[in-house]
């Protein structure tokens, strides 16, 4: 019975290919290119942010503390950035997109979030207790956010780790 609604998904899937005007290898070269422009984009928005973040470092005043959160938070964003081209690479390479990847961004996302954050109100003074209950809820909501992308790491690592020992197809991967 699988194997009547296998073929029958796979007839579907090539008379959709055969019945579309624009051949199924050219959309696949036009989105290999469009893969490549954008890690290439990635990459110069990469290098331009270091480039600033260097800048900024050495202009800073006071450089401690302002200086040195302000380049944590700038390494933080390449990182992001150098995360998400690596993301569009693998898809590019595998084409498809892996969940690990994005739970990664998002944990390094949040992390930095929080620092941002939490220097502020180290570092601000004068702050209304509106703006500083804000920032308690935003770093609590943050914390949560990281514990939740940690926990779904550790659950797709675990569901590889049963998929390779018994051999089943890996399903952590999303096509788009």
């Amino acid at each position: 019975m699988a194997k009547n609604k296998d073929a029958s998904v796979n007839k579907s899937d090539s008379d959709e290919n055969q019945s579309s005007m624009i051949p199924t290898k050219v959309l696949d070269t036009a989105e290999d290119i469009f893969h490549v422009v954008l890690t290439a984009l990635l990459f110069l928005v990469a290098l331009g942010a270091v480039i600033f973040s260097v800048v900024r470092l050495f202009n800073t005043e006071p450089f401690y503390p302002v200086g040195m959160l302000q380049a944590i938070n700038d390494i933080l964003f390449v990182v992001i950035i150098l995360e998400i081209a690596r993301t569009v690479i693998a898809r590019f390479n595998s084409g498809f997109y892996q969940l690990s990847r994005f739970l990664v961004i998002g944990v390094i996302a949040s992390v930095r979030h929080i620092l941002s954050v939490g220097s502020s109100l180290t570092l601000s003074t004068g702050k209304t207790q509106e703006a500083f209950d804000r920032g308690v809820v935003e770093l609590l909501v943050n914390g949560g956010i990281v514990v939740a992308l940690v926990l779904a790491i550790f659950m797709t690592r675990l569901v590889d780790k049963d998929s390779e020992s018994s051999g089943a197809p890996r399903k952590k991967q999303l096509n788009f």
